[in-house]
């Protein structure tokens, strides 16, 4: 009775470990692809580089070395926190911007996690007005990013040169605006887990030749954690910080959200806002009026004719000042609604 029991058994139990040991291969397989980019940046050795333009990976490292002359100062156009960025034009016509991380900061723990964040941040995300990270470089002489290439450079730049900044007119810079803000909610409602850049500034939205902006810089971007309580270190550009982080070290979209709203206010001032924004503060305090638009218009630049782009820039102030107040929850949650309506 029971051999004849056993082949039953056999018939009736193979199926099911079979399809247990797909089902066991098909979880290993897209575990393994999900873990690739990590795997690369956690293994880093003999020199090999990992990954340059991982889009098609048709461009090597070397070829990066021989457009730049081995990164001479002469093609760099730029120094950010953590390294100085150059520009790079191959021979196919193509034109790159590199971020290299310098000898002595790719010892540093600190320079390190800027650089993978930034990795691990861009190789994720798409968005039309955050820079497009190509790839990536991890190698023993020397480590760098590879980014598209933006020719007007940072917005810090265009707004104190008299003559790009005449270029950024009212509408163009109304833009400039609307762009940071759907990224900015890209970054914070639409991508899962949220990030929160932590670095808003003039400095950190770069432009291209059509004078769009775009978000860049993500080395200090923090993913936020369901299950942690964010907490972290104060840090970002000194005008930019929430006022908040000063007593409370929980990071949240909020503290993005005030940083654009000095931004915004620089952008449509021209000039450094800080001294605006404790103006601002004094006179909430004292209950006298805020000052107006025309008051904080760039002199540079006429004032506008034009009652729909005169409407957007009313409109772009009043989100500004609605984004700096000191209580993070009487900042606006969804700002690039609220310059919509």
């Amino acid at each position: 009775m029971r051999i004849k029991i056993l082949p039953f058994m056999l018939a009736a139990t193979c199926p099911i470990f079979g399809f247990c040991f797909l089902m066991l291969c098909y979880w290993l397989y897209h575990n393994r692809k999900a873990t690739t980019v990590k795997s690369e940046l956690e293994t880093k050795k003999h020199g090999d580089v990992r990954t340059v333009l991982n889009y098609d990976g048709t461009i090597a490292y070397e070829d990066f070395i021989k457009a730049t002359e081995d990164f001479d100062l002469k093609y760099c156009i730029g120094i950010g926190g953590y390294g100085s960025v150059y520009k790079a034009k191959l021979p196919n016509g193509k034109t790159y911007a590199l971020k290299k991380l310098h000898r002595f900061e790719a010892k540093q723990p600190a320079f390190n996690r800027s650089f993978m964040t930034e990795i691990q941040v861009l190789t994720n995300i798409r968005h039309k007005n955050i820079v497009k990270l190509y790839g990536f470089c991890l190698h023993t002489t020397c480590n760098f990013l590879v980014y598209e290439h933006m020719g007007k450079g940072s917005l810090f730049c265009a707004l104190i040169d008299s003559e790009l900044a005449v270029i950024l007119d009212w509408k163009t810079r109304v833009n400039i605006i609307k762009q940071v803000a759907h990224a900015l909610a890209y970054m914070h409602h639409e991508y899962s887990p949220p990030i929160i850049h932590r670095d808003i500034s003039s400095n950190n939205i770069l432009l291209n030749s059509e004078m769009e902006g775009f978000v860049a810089d993500f080395g200090v971007a923090k993913v936020l954690d369901p299950d942690s309580s964010n907490r972290s270190v104060v840090i970002g550009t000194l005008g930019y910080i929430a006022p908040e982080l000063a007593y409370n070290t929980i990071v949240t979209e909020k503290c993005d959200v005030y940083s654009f709203g000095v931004l915004a206010l620089e952008t449509i001032g021209g000039k450094d806002p800080r001294d605006l924004i404790d103006l601002l503060k004094y006179l909430n305090y004292s209950n006298q009026y805020v000052p107006t638009l025309a008051s904080i218009l760039d002199e540079r630049l006429s004032y506008p004719t034009d009652r729909l782009i005169e409407k957007e820039i009313v409109r772009v102030y009043d989100v500004a000042l609605a984004c700096i107040s000191t209580d993070p929850k009487a900042r606006p949650t969804k700002i690039s609604q609220e310059l919509s309506n």
